[in-house]
């Protein structure tokens, strides 16, 4: 349900018509056993791999993540890249649907990085860091004027270029 969820948002706040495809098998190559968590980098890598399915990929998962620095991450991506992963381990909420609010909010903010967005100073806006499952809840699922034009600019450099 999460994945649809997530792919309907996407499609809704910025456009992008999405592709749910079946699952991938779990990422064990990007396991760090010590901490009982998954690399996001090297998913992110993998992901970019996969061929014939679509310019951005962005997978969803139940594992928990980080990086080299993080202890976790909620979701991650590369500023102009064509991957990006989202986590729902960390996601848990007491609202009804209120894990999959956080998803979608999560999946359209690292889009944006895929998309060329950096972080958005605007505390009202989708592109702001989030560090909380709280501070996500707080995020309204748009982006501020600057942003939502940023990302109207990108997709026409996409769509142009496909």
């Amino acid at each position: 349900m999460a994945v649809s969820i997530v792919a309907a948002n996407i499609q809704t706040v910025i456009g992008l018509n999405s592709k749910i495809l079946p699952p991938l098998p779990d990422p064990e190559y990007a396991l760090v056993s010590l901490r009982g968590q998954y690399l996001a980098g090297k998913i992110l890598t993998a992901l970019e791999s996969v061929e014939n399915v679509a310019i951005l990929k962005l997978g969803l998962m139940q594992c928990d993540l980080c990086t080299p620095i993080l202890k976790f991450v909620f979701g991650n991506s590369q500023l102009g890249g064509k991957a990006a992963v989202v986590s729902l381990f960390r996601l848990g909420s007491d609202e009804p649907g209120g894990m999959y609010l956080r998803a979608a909010k999560i999946a359209i903010h690292e889009t944006g990085h895929m998309l060329g967005l950096g972080h958005c100073h605007v505390r009202d806006c989708l592109m702001a860091f989030s560090s909380t499952p709280e501070s996500v809840d707080s995020l309204p699922l748009r982006f501020c004027p600057a942003c939502k034009y940023e990302i109207a600019r990108c997709l026409r450099h996409y769509l142009g270029g496909i």
